[in-house]
């Protein structure tokens, strides 16, 4: 008996009368005016706040296309029906570069290493001022994102091309293009990695903290893809197309990666732990004393030790309430570890928030939202001629 391959049944257009961008646009643009207030107010606190928002959300677009170029050279099947999600993020890198500009027109009041006079007195930082000094620090800004941005623009034309076409030899090219890209996009994340946050304390050094960037930032994708999905099929989006069982394989990739984010984390503090060196431990000192060691520790507790846990049982991923309260957990988690590691920085003393950090939460999350939902309206939410589509949806039948 002849087998027939399972076929789209949903629309795979985002519904017209759902402008959800132009409602993220609005929250975003009072955002950033009172953002731009609280520059006013408190210029030093404006920045801090500002790289917290900022690494937070470009965290996201960049964990999306390490997962993309991943997928397409491993040739897995199983996420081709939730691709669209990580491409809308990831497409639209370059422009979020202009964002870039604000962080570096505040590189005094955030890194200690663009003061010649502080530097002139350090021995330490004189050696290192052949990598942290100005001019090479917004050059090594300009490769990152025309880097990102090509990666970004190319991977997410070539697949919506493959829509138009039907031509199967396109997914040769994402191949091409993916395999040499995961390996310039490591550098360049590390590197970036270093750049925003590990120089805030430029006496501190961690070899691993572009893993630990890259593992944190990699675990927050899944339950916002987790999250999404859920959205989507509370819309009436893609209810039949995107099954159980893709969800299940998202809490299993949101499991995995909560370990090897715990692993890499918990394998730098011991490191340095270890070792004892005083330039070297004095970052999590920090870390450790006031009311940042509540943070630290909430930190263990929430972002590794429920969610392993509740996503170990098998159950928990396919019981959506529960994967529901452990994606917004974690997500929030990030928000929360983002902060614990730029502010401390700014506020030895103890944890001490500001209206600016909502400020500039919101008005960076608001456009970042609305060019993700402006990006994935414009083409298909599913790659409708991609050649392992039909497999991604046979995936209804193994639930």
């Amino acid at each position: 008996m002849a087998s027939t391959s399972p076929k789209l049944t949903d629309s795979v257009q985002f519904p017209s009368n759902l402008d959800v961008a132009k409602t993220f646009y609005g929250f975003g643009a009072v955002g950033l005016i009172a953002s731009l207030v609280g520059y006013f107010l408190n210029s030093e606190q404006f920045f801090f706040s500002y790289l917290t928002s900022f690494a937070f959300f470009t965290s996201i677009a960049l964990a999306s296309m390490i997962l993309v170029m991943i997928h397409h050279v491993t040739k897995s099947s199983w996420g081709t029906v939730i691709r669209r999600i990580p491409e809308a993020f990831m497409a639209n890198i370059g422009i979020w570069a202009i964002f870039m500009i604000p962080v570096i027109l505040g590189m005094s009041s955030l890194y200690t290493w663009t003061n010649t006079e502080y530097v002139a007195n350090d021995p330490i930082m004189l050696g290192k001022v052949p990598y942290l000094n100005t001019p090479f620090f917004i050059i090594r800004q300009f490769i990152y994102f025309a880097i990102w941005g090509y990666l970004g623009y190319r991977l997410h034309k070539v697949s919506v091309e493959m829509d138009e076409t039907n031509d199967w030899g396109l997914t040769k090219i994402l191949q091409k293009l993916s395999a040499p890209g995961i390996l310039i996009f490591s550098l360049t994340v590390a590197f970036a990695s270093f750049d925003w946050l590990m120089s805030l304390d430029a006496h501190w050094f961690s070899t691993m903290f572009g893993v630990y960037f890259f593992a944190m930032s990699f675990q927050v994708l899944f339950p916002i893809l987790i999250l999404l999905v859920f959205w989507f099929r509370k819309k009436g989006i893609l209810e039949n197309t995107v099954s159980k069982a893709h969800i299940y394989d998202l809490g299993a990739w949101f499991f995995g990666f909560t370990v090897f984010y715990a692993y890499i984390a918990f394998s730098q503090f011991l490191l340095i732990y270890y070792a004892n060196i005083p330039e070297e431990t004095l970052w999590f000192y920090h870390r450790l004393e006031g009311s940042w060691s509540i943070v630290t520790y909430s930190l263990l507790i929430f972002r590794f030790i429920v969610p392993f846990v509740l996503l170990l049982n098998r159950d928990t991923k396919h019981n959506d309430k529960l994967l529901v309260i452990t994606s917004v957990m974690v997500i929030v988690m990030h928000i929360v570890e983002m902060h614990w590691i730029v502010m401390p920085v700014f506020s030895h003393s103890g944890v001490a928030l500001s209206w600016i950090d909502i400020a500039t939460f919101i008005g960076l999350g608001g456009i970042f939202m609305g060019l993700f939902f402006q990006r994935l309206r414009k083409h298909n939410l599913v790659p409708v001629n991609d050649p392992k589509l039909g497999d991604s949806l046979s995936k209804h039948y193994h639930q």
